[in-house]
């Protein structure tokens, strides 16, 4: 069977039971595009910017447990993708990307439109490819999708010159060998009967989730495991959602924003079981003053991040559900004993009950805190929620009550404003029966405001509420906090009308400026039968409580 490249590219990936693809089309990849149009059974949703597409790809892997799959052209096409691409290595995403070239004898003459872009994205892909040969295209496919969702997952790049794109030869699938390539899945018994031992004999342990859970699709193994040895469970950013945020043993996010209790138990924990983190500064704070009481168990699929930042008595190379069933099982034979942590959770308790979230909601002036809980009361704690980055992504964490895994979905390790509203077509797109909902700020909505189109054209009904505070809202607090308040560039106070530039897209906008009209108007949005925006005129200078300062302890939180 005589095939093009263009038709081998399609079959490939169609074998790969991908259904849906994000892209941006142009001359490099025109061929590709002729051959999607012949192929309705496979979805493409035409982005309005190629950031937006891998954001989107990002979403849809996260919300499906997929391979999330962008298509876009070269040059400015690709260099376009390469914000989104960080971001997905940052947070362990599984996607394939791909990339228009020019063709093979115009690579190095500076062409129209040519950019190497596997050299700027070596440092953020899991791997990246150069098809120069249609004989090793199949191949290469067959490569990437494997590479990108086995071991710790991650973005892989294929760039594809146009020659290669329309040349022919007779196809024949040719598998997979990667005899390099053989990530660890089972961890050493020896290790994990050695970590059963530590948590038993513990008498202040804790557990520390992350995004390595959600991905290993362990949450219920961490849920069964807290429930079992009575242990109180943070999370990371990434994490949330992997222990139910409504559980009794639910200390809330650790870190720099994280819950009172949360920090204050990594400080005076004697044992920490880390499963799936790679303890990120915004986690650990002053590094050498992070859990300094405990004995660290780590659990993580990737060697590297063991040791990496923070020093572990028991490390544990695997998989994190196949570790922590053995972790299980093993306790199950043993029929070990429950720690004796009964006062260790009555101290936790009066950490909560003593220090809890909170905040101030008057009569005449909306505070974000109030709109993420009343949305959270409203949706039960059941929508996806994507959101931008700053003030507003650490509200949607501390104040919605993830319940389950694939619910919260954000740029976590690279932080990128303008992640949320693309996020949310891509997780609607995946989870049309879900409720999706991108919590975002003034500044950061106007990042890519412009998918507004896509999921207006793509009939993805997402719900968009803006916390209006006319200002970077993150920097500004920065500003007021540890530089004399002044507020050099922060100010957002020109921007433009969001009713009306909803209305300008085709989708519902409603404004919001009064305490006691936040439950109608979030009611009216998510009843809506579309794409909506609300934008809530919030407090303006709210600041996102505990606070730890740069360079400090968790422990050393800034409370009011």
């Amino acid at each position: 069977m005589k095939l093009t490249g263009a038709e081998i590219l399609i079959k490939m990936i169609k074998d790969q039971g991908v259904d849906t693809i994000f892209g941006y089309p142009g001359g490099a990849v025109i061929d590709i595009y002729h051959e999607l149009a012949k192929n309705p059974d496979l979805r493409h949703i035409l982005v309005r910017h190629e950031q937006g597409a891998i954001h989107a790809a990002d979403a849809y892997a996260r919300a499906s447990s997929t391979t999330g799959v962008a298509l876009v052209t070269s040059g400015p096409g690709a260099t376009n993708a390469v914000t989104g691409i960080a971001s997905a290595h940052s947070d362990s995403i599984p996607l394939v990307v791909f990339t228009g070239q020019v063709p093979t004898a115009l690579i190095g003459n500076d062409a129209f439109q040519e950019v190497d872009i596997v050299g700027i994205t070596r440092p953020c892909t899991k791997h990246n490819y150069l098809v120069k040969d249609i004989k090793d295209l199949a191949k290469t496919i067959n490569e990437a999708f494997f590479i990108a969702q086995s071991g710790r997952p991650g973005p892989v790049l294929v760039d594809l010159p146009k020659d290669i794109q329309q040349a022919s030869i007779d196809f024949k699938d040719p598998g997979i060998s990667l005899n390099s390539y053989k990530p660890t899945y089972k961890p050493n018994k020896k290790q994990i009967a050695k970590a059963v031992k530590l948590l038993t004999k513990a008498k202040k342990p804790i557990i520390f989730a992350g995004g390595g859970v959600i991905s290993s699709k362990a949450s219920e193994e961490v849920t069964k495991l807290a429930k079992m040895t009575n242990i109180p469970v943070t999370a990371s950013l990434m994490g949330l959602g992997c222990f139910p945020g409504t559980d009794d043993l639910w200390l809330g996010m650790p870190g720099m924003h994280g819950t009172y209790r949360a920090n204050m138990s990594i400080g005076e924990c004697d044992l920490m079981l880390a499963v799936g983190v790679r303890f990120d500064d915004r986690v650990t704070g002053k590094i050498d003053q992070f859990a300094p009481n405990a004995k660290i168990i780590q659990i993580d699929i990737d060697p590297t991040s063991i040791h990496k930042n923070v020093e572990v008595l028991c490390p544990i190379v695997g998989d994190c559900k196949e570790s922590l069933s053995m972790f299980i099982k093993i306790l199950v034979e043993e029929q070990k004993e429950k720690p004796e942590n009964a006062a260790w959770l009555k101290t936790i308790s009066d950490w909560k009950s003593t220090t809890p979230l909170k905040y101030d909601q008057g009569k005449d002036i909306i505070k974000p805190q109030y709109v993420v809980e009343k949305l959270n009361e409203m949706t039960k704690g059941e929508a996806i929620i994507t959101t931008e980055v700053g003030q507003n992504q650490m509200w949607a964490a501390q104040f919605y009550d993830f319940t389950k895994p694939n619910h919260f979905i954000t740029s976590g390790g690279l932080g990128v404003m303008g992640f949320g509203l693309p996020a949310a077509i891509g997780a609607k797109a995946a989870c049309p029966e879900k409720e999706v909902i991108d919590i975002a700020g003034d500044g950061s909505i106007q990042m890519n405001i412009q998918e507004l189109m896509t999921a207006i054209e793509a009939k993805l009904s997402v719900k968009i509420v803006i916390l209006n505070n006319q200002y970077l809202g993150m920097v500004r607090q920065w500003q007021e906090f540890f530089y004399d308040k002044v507020y050099a560039s922060t100010g957002m106070s020109h921007a433009p009308d969001f009713v009306k530039l909803a209305q300008a897209y085709g989708a519902k906008g409603i404004r919001c400026s009064k305490p006691e009209n936040v439950e109608k108007v979030l009611s009216e949005g998510l009843a809506h039968n579309g794409t909506v925006i609300m934008e809530f005129i919030v407090e303006k200078e709210e600041s996102v409580y505990p606070m730890v300062p740069a360079g400090k302890a968790i422990t050393e939180m800034l409370l009011v």
